[in-house]
């Protein structure tokens, strides 16, 4: 009898190990949401292109600013790319998300992705 209640012990604890490194390991991780506010991001460049070709005098200024703003348009999209292997998570835009509990602002990431030159 004290054999089985033994093993009955084992089998439990070995069980509720079992559950809690899949809560820790699986299944926490993939509960986690990371969000981008992408119209943030898209605004603030967007004032400083603006800002550029209106205060640049020359031709070559301007040529400068039409540079970075493409620039900015191929550097995006491949930002967005990298933010999932990165943070181990979904990443959804800000607007499409209501109340994620655990979630994680990925917009200053996303801003300094872009803003590297």
């Amino acid at each position: 009898m004290k054999a089985a209640a033994l093993h009955a012990l084992v089998a439990a604890l070995l069980v509720a190990t079992g559950i809690a490194l899949y809560d820790r390991l699986v299944l926490r991780p993939a509960l986690v949401v990371g969000i981008v506010d992408l119209s943030e991001v898209y605004r603030a460049k967007e004032t400083e292109f603006t800002h550029l070709l209106t205060q640049t005098g020359s031709e070559a200024e301007r040529e400068r600013a039409l540079a970075l703003a493409r620039d900015f348009s191929q550097r995006l999209p491949a930002a967005l790319d990298e933010l999932p292997q990165e943070c181990g998570c979904l990443v959804v835009i800000k607007g499409t998300v209501a109340g994620a509990p655990h979630s994680l602002d990925l917009t200053p990431m996303l801003r300094r992705k872009v803003d590297r030159r």
